[in-house]
């Protein structure tokens, strides 16, 4: 064990292919060839040098330098001296990288179970040796005693009940029974190490034979279950090539020291990772226990710093799992292994699955009246940033800089050249925006940026419902593409103006919604007796021209001539109607517009013409919607709620109803 290599994982010797990968238990031979060397002291730096100390949690000799190609001491410096290892102080000479995979490890006193597999359900440790898991906690933790060979002991002094192989006994039943048949050869322990003698001479193959067997032979449903979970634990093992007893730990691994860094804050203070101050707990328990060892100490003080070494394994792996969580400085519970890896904030999730990426940036979104379809507005100071890159080549391009130190400074000062070249490159970028969550196609969609001051992104209203977007402090991200084949893609298929139906449904998705409705449903009113009734227009410009001159108003009902045909409409539907394609029949737009009937009128224009068209007339029926929500200046006031005549006798007939209940319940002709 002790000649065992370890393997360095660098960029060459990583498999470039693989089809799957495997996670399985880890044997202590394996744990050792991961490892560059023991870690013996819980110490971290010196406070002093603030250079790490030998044989400690950051020891450069076992997890490599701190500065690329340097030994600690300084004697050794330069690419040229790469591989040699300082006779000094005995760090190799190469890249720091390896500071985030070369591992260490932590030789334990005594073995200790891993959490995962005596806590979880079922419990694998429990269920492979027959044994509930609060009475392997019992002998885990030293509260109680398993026996490892019954021998021909019997509980009761007349021998009838025979006590069983992995049967837990507490203080009392052990002194009766070791005092019996000390002799006879009855043996029982507990904690890790009668644990790990149990697993390492569990016969796999014989159990499951004889498992098999009882299956067959049992009649009981309780007891088939029970045969079944640990047949699946067994065959497990049997498959997997994994043996029991590697699920007690022997040899600890320790975690990179660049996976669990120490930082240096400004005044002089460090901020450290929670697992570096877990791995300090088992590293002194872990001495303590040896020395008492080595002292010969009472058994029941071994035994507690057995418990506690334990406890201090359990906190590192999953800390708060079992007992109560151990708590930092700050009175918050330390962070484990089991921490980082799992749930939303863990690595698979939040690093793994879900990235940062660069070209990218988000903020509060606000209503954009103004933009075409196809538009968002873009802060000019979030454009200079994601853009940078672009904007350096543009001002080298154009003279206005000859080196990128100097474009670096020109977009510093914001020189009106930057401003220039930076509409420029906007220009011919479409860009991503995306509001979380992202449920389905359409929470992903492209726009041409509009560059505005502040620092808001001002979205179009009618891709609101697409985005399920509103502005009450909602934020959107923006990405830009960067390939051709992502640019070609975002203007062919991801434009806004070309996502006008819902995928779901087919239906139209960006119609007018809110104040653009009241505006339209306003415009397309009629109004009786109104000024100017029942005159006669042969165009809208005529219309337009009665309109200013103040002979009718927008709910006026007149005759208008419509593909040679007289009419009976209003002035603010012929105003509607000028905006639409001429192929929309009278049907649709004569009447008054609910908000039903301006997405009939939208499907009908995308049936016949294409998405720009489309896109198009939307825009001019938000602007008209808008408008005139504007001009008619709806709103609510108190006269608009008007108390219905008969509510006083509603709810004289409710109290009613009441009081003969009330009077059934005391005469107790109705109860609860």
């Amino acid at each position: 064990m002790k000649n065992l290599v370890p393997i360095e994982i660098s960029e060459e010797s990583r498999p470039k292919d693989f089809e799957a990968f495997r996670l399985k238990l880890a044997s202590p031979e394996k744990i050792l060839s991961w490892s560059y060397g023991e870690v013996k002291k819980p110490e971290t730096i010196n406070y002093r040098t603030l250079k790490p100390e030998r044989d400690g949690l950051f020891c450069a000799k076992i997890f490599g330098p701190i500065r690329d190609y340097e030994c600690l001491c300084g004697k050794y410096k330069k690419m040229r001296y790469k591989g040699i290892k300082c006779e000094k102080c005995g760090v190799e000479v190469t890249t720091s990288k390896v500071r985030r995979s070369r591992m260490g490890h932590i030789e334990l006193v005594t073995p200790v179970a891993h959490i995962w597999y005596v806590n979880s359900l079922p419990s694998r440790i429990g269920t492979l040796l027959g044994v509930k898991m609060k009475d392997l906690e019992r002998v885990l933790y030293y509260e109680a005693y398993i026996v490892k060979n019954p021998a021909e002991a019997y509980y009761d002094y007349e021998n009838t009940k025979k006590v069983q192989k992995y049967d837990v006994l507490n203080e009392e039943q052990y002194q009766s029974l070791i005092q019996r048949f000390a002799d006879s050869g009855f043996e029982a322990g507990m904690g890790g190490e009668a644990v790990k003698d149990l697993l390492e001479e569990f016969d796999l193959i014989g159990v499951l034979e004889s498992l098999k067997e009882e299956m067959e032979t049992t009649k009981s449903d309780a007891k088939k279950k029970q045969i079944v979970k640990r047949l699946k634990v067994i065959e497990s093992f049997v498959t997997s090539g994994n043996r029991p007893e590697w699920m007690m730990i022997t040899v600890l691994p320790v975690l990179p020291p660049d996976l669990r860094p120490l930082v240096a804050l400004d005044g002089g203070k460090f901020a450290v990772s929670d697992v570096n101050d877990l791995y300090r707990r088992v590293i002194n328990r872990n001495s303590r226990l040896k020395r008492l060892i080595d002292l010969d100490a009472p058994e029941i003080i071994i035994r507690n710093e057995k418990r506690m070494l334990q406890e201090a394994v359990d906190a590192l792996f999953d800390n708060g799992r079992r007992a109560n969580a151990v708590k930092g400085a700050n009175k918050r519970p330390l962070k484990s292994l089991s921490e980082i890896i799992k749930g939303k904030q863990g690595r698979f999730r939040q690093n793994l699955l879900g990235k940062r990426v660069d070209f990218s940036g988000r903020s509060v979104i606000v209503v954009g009246p103004n933009l075409r379809m196809d538009q968002c507005g873009l802060p000019k100071t979030m454009a200079l940033e994601l853009f940078k890159p672009h904007l350096f080549a543009k001002l080298e391009e154009k003279g206005y800089a000859t080196t990128i130190k100097q474009a670096k400074r020109m977009i510093e000062q914001q020189t009106n050249e930057v401003w220039e070249c930076l509409q420029e490159v906007v220009d011919s970028y479409p860009v991503l925006l995306n509001r979380a969550p992202t449920l389905h196609k359409l929470s992903i969609q492209a726009f041409h940026p509009v560059l505005i001051d502040g620092k808001a992104i001002q979205l179009h209203p009618l891709v609101c419902a697409a985005f399920n977007a509103d502005f009450d402090g909602d934020q959107m991200a923006v990405h830009v593409p960067l390939s051709t084949e992502a640019i070609a893609e975002c203007k062919v298929l991801m434009l806004s103006s070309n996502n006008i139906l819902l995928p779901a449904s087919g239906k139209a998705i960006a119609i007018p919604t809110q104040d653009m409705v009241l505006g339209l449903y306003y415009l397309s009113k009629e109004k009786d007796g109104a000024k100017g009734e029942n005159k006669l227009f042969a165009s809208i410009d005529e219309i337009q021209m009665a309109l200013d001159e103040g002979i009718i108003t927008h709910q006026t009902r007149i005759k208008a001539l419509v593909d040679g045909k007289a009419i009976f409409t209003t002035a603010g539907r012929m105003i509607i109607k000028s905006i639409l394609p001429d192929f929309v029949p009278e049907s649709l737009w004569n009447k008054v517009l609910k908000k039903k009937d301006i997405g009939k009128i939208v499907d009908y224009i995308y049936k016949i013409e294409d998405t720009l068209k489309t896109a198009e007339v939307l825009d001019k029926l938000k602007e008209l919607g808008f408008k005139y929500s504007t001009n008619a200046g709806v709103s609510i006031s108190i006269d608009d709620i008007q108390v219905p005549p008969h509510k006083a006798k509603l709810i004289e007939e409710a109290k009613e109803k009441v009081k003969i209940i009330q009077q059934q319940a005391q005469s107790g002709l109705l109860t609860e």
